[in-house]
């Protein structure tokens, strides 16, 4: 459990130091994973959202297909231990339990395959893309070992500037609440009193590490509320009844800021 601890701690740091980047100027765009189809929200990346003053400027959603890589020669047999992202590792339980694999959680699938590569391990292999295999020059032992065919991760695009893109046709917002009857109905009401459909909705317990930077349009954040609501609707910020919408939600929210407006990903079915 320690170890599992640990690890969740260095991936969180990881996210951490790479929003970082961008707010530094060290690098243009980051790629953010937010939710999977299997394994559902990643929800401690909700919370670096409000943590840093970036933009959602795109999204992705790309099917997930892992492979098993190793160095030139090596044979399955000749594998004790596999190096991936937990997520991976976790998606692919069946095939690595059959072939007795000891799991090793590393940053990211691609890190894992570059570990393997650069140290020329004999004994390890990575569950990683077949493009990670090309990239540093790995072998595929074996393709598609992921349990679920359907395997489908939803990434977040993120920037210092608001986008501007003319095909922009999806927002996402962060808000509170105070406790009471209705309050959530009454917030999600501006919404369908405008004819804006919700894509997803998600409650996040409030972390207060998260929220560190004041918004623009509050001086402070309010003293107690229990949970923060990120709501994605399909409507760009340059829309007049997206503008209404928000400005009725502020009559009532105690905390709301816009996480950004982009073009929605309808690339899988």
């Amino acid at each position: 459990m320690e170890q599992l601890l640990s690890n969740f701690s260095i991936f969180v740091q990881y996210w951490f130091h790479v929003l970082q980047a961008v707010e530094r100027w060290l690098v243009d765009r980051a790629v953010l994973p937010i939710e999977n189809s299997l394994g559902g929200s990643i929800h401690r990346n909700y919370d670096l959202l409000l943590r840093h003053r970036l933009h959602i400027v795109g999204e992705v959603k790309l099917a997930i297909r892992h492979c098993l890589l190793a160095n030139h020669g090596i044979k399955v047999e000749d594998l004790k231990r596999v190096l991936s992202h937990p997520q991976a590792l976790a998606q692919c339980e069946n095939t690595l339990t059959k072939l007795g694999l000891v799991r090793e959680a590393v940053d990211d699938t691609a890190g894992a395959a570059k570990h393997v590569a650069f140290h020329k391990l004999k004994d390890a292999g990575a569950v990683a893309s077949m493009t990670a295999a090309k990239i540093y020059g790995l072998d595929v032992l074996a393709q598609d070992i992921q349990d679920d065919s359907d395997n489908v991760t939803r990434f977040l695009m993120l920037a210092r500037n608001l986008s501007y893109l003319a095909l922009i046709n999806l927002s996402s917002v962060v808000f509170s609440l105070d406790e009471g009857p209705g309050m959530l109905f009454k917030a999600l009401a501006v919404f369908a009193m405008r004819n804006i459909n919700l894509t997803k909705i998600e409650s996040r317990p409030l972390q207060k590490r998260a929220l560190q930077t004041p918004d623009d349009s509050a001086t402070v954040f309010p003293k107690y509320f229990p949970y923060l609501f990120y709501v994605d609707f399909e409507a760009s910020m340059a829309d007049e009844r997206a503008q209404n919408a928000l400005g009725h939600l502020k009559e009532f929210a105690t905390f709301m800021r816009v996480l950004g407006s982009y073009p929605a990903d309808n690339g899988l079915p």
